[in-house]
């Protein structure tokens, strides 16, 4: 394995950021526009329905030209004074109506400001609020191919929280798609402490290390199970030859992603059909997919071989047995098995 590159850190490096609801920028100045005539509209009607309570200065009278001039100085708070309430009912509905509509235009035209000013405020609480609640929560680390592949697996299972599942990385634009999806996101590299610490990798209850370079991945294996010793840590890894090494790192789990590959490119060359079972099996929102669940109480004692559901194998003290292994012939309370179960598409 080649010596990790020196990486160059994100000058936003362990900034955490909230999922938002995102307008595209065209879209908010067309509301805010919108919001802004229609102010405008309700001052014009209002003026030129009591134009009798109304003094020109020229003493013709107000015309619904000169309601529309009257209604844009007002609203933009020029006031000329040409054109002025005189009567008692006009000056009343200048007070209730006109000055409300004032407001209303003026914060149209500084919510921009407004937005800026209070966002990194809103941010703020909402990570205070975050951290103070977040428990047995998903950190990924790198959100690259396997990475992304990985939430869509977990966001594929019904009981999956985007709030709950945490991004690290330190490309915005990936940033940026996992904010869309709901995500949690935090700024920076999985080998740094003090990013991880931020993720709050020392209360998550499973870490997923996903980055495009095995020694990376060893550095934040390494890292991650100093600060988490009891979490469960599952990394990526290109080649065989490094798993060893990522194992001693701390890693429960390792996946092989190009040997893995391999092997189905060459299972698909003789048995294509395989292939395609294998593949819905992997696929979550589809067809059949791997999943686990407790042993019933009706279920103990008997073999999971006779169960209705399709058992793969039975997960007992945290140790996975074949299903055809004589020390699951009998099932016992606490037991888990691994079953295959149809996935019922959305809608249907």
């Amino acid at each position: 394995m080649t010596a990790p590159r020196p990486e160059i850190e994100h000058p936003g490096a362990g900034v955490i950021r909230m999922p938002e609801r995102r307008f595209h920028p065209l879209q908010a100045i067309v509301r805010r526009l919108g919001v802004a005539l229609l102010a405008l509209g309700i001052t014009v009607l209002v003026v030129y329905l009591g134009r009798d309570g109304y003094r020109d200065v020229n003493e013709d009278g107000v015309t619904l030209l000169d309601a529309i001039y009257y209604a844009t100085v007002s609203l933009s708070t020029t006031g000329y004074g040409d054109i002025t309430p005189a009567s008692d009912q006009a000056r009343l509905i200048n007070i209730l109506v006109v000055t409300p509509l004032r407001l209303v235009f003026l914060i149209v035209f500084v919510g921009t400001t407004i937005e800026l000013l209070t966002e990194r405020s809103r941010q703020v609480f909402k990570v205070q609020k975050w951290r103070s609640r977040v428990r047995d929560h998903v950190v990924v680390v790198g959100y690259g191919t396997k990475g992304a592949a990985a939430v869509d697996t977990m966001l594929g299972d019904e009981a999956a929280d985007p709030a709950k599942i945490v991004v690290v990385d330190s490309d915005p634009e990936r940033l940026r798609l996992a904010g869309a999806r709901g995500l949690v996101t935090v700024t920076g590299s999985g080998t740094r402490s003090e990013v991880l610490r931020t993720a709050g990798v020392d209360r998550a209850a499973s870490i997923v290390v996903a980055p495009n370079r095995d020694d990376t991945a060893v550095l934040v294996t390494l890292t991650a199970r100093e600060l988490a010793p009891r979490a469960t840590i599952v990394a990526s890894v290109r080649e065989t030859e490094n798993v060893h090494l990522v194992r001693q790192s701390g890693a429960d789990s390792v996946v092989v992603s190009s040997e893995t590959a391999g092997r189905l490119l060459g299972m698909a060359t003789t048995t294509p059909s395989v292939v395609n079972v294998i593949e819905d099996l992997l696929t979550p929102d589809v067809g059949f997919a791997i999943a686990e669940r407790p042993v019933e109480q009706s279920e103990v004692g008997g073999s999971p071989r006779h169960l209705s559901d399709i058992v793969l194998g039975v997960v007992r003290a945290d140790e996975l047995h074949r299903v055809d292994a004589p020390a699951v012939d009998a099932l016992e309370s606490g037991d888990r098995l691994l079953y295959v179960k149809k996935v019922t598409p959305p809608g249907e």
